[in-house]
């Protein structure tokens, strides 16, 4: 299988499907309205603190301004409405890579590195909403969820973009890895929210990094899916795919839809953007994150 991965993500242009069809989602009848294409991108340590900073690990380089160039290039291919951002320094370095003029750049107000935020195309307005800080536990240095609401033509649609706990992609949430711990002690705080928008009949989509396999396993749900979806019902654009990123991975970046939104998914259009850098060193000098894209069609 990860030979088959390998040679896929080669034959795919930059701008790829992922490697296997689509799980079947329910049909719904789709309006015909515009088209919002939504992305989540980890962009792994984008920062200008110096090598050494107290505040990097010692492994960390911050990017090279030719590596930064070679990013703002793939997020103008991208050319996404509404992209969740991860490992982000702040505003002012995510406006390296997204620039003002083109994109609204909203960040958490977490006083860490790793920042989680959103960034939406200049003419789709939006209001902000308090970061969900129920995501950090005590004593950890863990990401808040932005959280916006979008002001569209048809109605709101409310967006969480996230950045759960990683080293616990697949081990069970119940057992005693100190990750998974600490994972299973952000479920709730996450699928409280789903359920709340789900109770207000509001569509929603959260979408970021979730650093989990949600795929069944040896025969069995994933966890953390399943404690998601009993807050709401939820459809998952990378239910049953392999990601082409860096020659073949499973997806733990994730985009979800709840509530009326589930129906405007459109099946068929998750992408994968491959970049065309092949090797460990660009891997670190890049990011170890490919952007995951799918497109929504908005009711009239």
């Amino acid at each position: 299988m990860k030979r088959l991965l390998l040679l896929l993500a080669l034959l795919l242009p930059a701008l790829a499907p992922v490697a296997r069809p689509m799980a079947a989602q329910p049909a719904v009848a789709q309006p015909a309205a515009a088209s919002l294409k939504f992305a989540t991108w980890n962009l792994e340590w984008l920062t200008d603190r110096p090598a050494g900073s107290r505040d990097l690990p010692a492994d960390v380089r911050p990017k090279r301004p030719a590596d930064i160039a070679r990013l703002r290039a793939y997020a103008a291919r991208l050319n996404a409405d509404v992209i969740a951002i991860q490992e982000v320094d702040g505003a002012h370095m995510a406006a390296q890579v997204f620039p003002p003029a083109t994109y609204a750049i909203h960040m958490t107000h977490d006083r860490v590195v790793q920042r989680v935020g959103i960034v939406v195309r200049r003419g789709i307005r939006f209001t902000v909403n308090p970061d969900l800080t129920a995501l950090v536990p005590p004593h950890s240095w863990l990401r808040s969820g932005a959280d916006i609401t979008l002001d569209l033509p048809g109605g709101k649609l409310r967006v969480l973009a996230v950045h759960l706990k990683t080293d616990c992609h697949f081990s069970s949430l119940r057992g005693r890895r100190p990750a998974c711990e600490v994972l299973a002690r952000q479920v709730p705080a996450l699928a409280a929210w789903i359920r709340a928008r789900t109770r207000e009949g509001m569509p929603f989509v959260v979408l970021g990094d979730f650093n989990r396999w949600m795929d069944v396993r040896h025969g069995r749900p994933d966890g953390l899916w399943t404690r998601l979806e009993a807050a709401g019902p939820l459809v998952r654009a990378t239910a049953g795919y392999a990601s082409p990123c860096w020659g073949g991975e499973r997806f733990i970046d994730h985009i979800l839809a709840g509530g009326p939104a589930r129906a405007w998914m459109e099946p068929g259009t998750l992408h994968v953007l491959v970049f065309r850098e092949r090797g460990r060193q660009w891997k670190e000098r890049l990011s170890d994150h490919c952007p995951v894209s799918v497109r929504f069609r908005l009711p009239p």
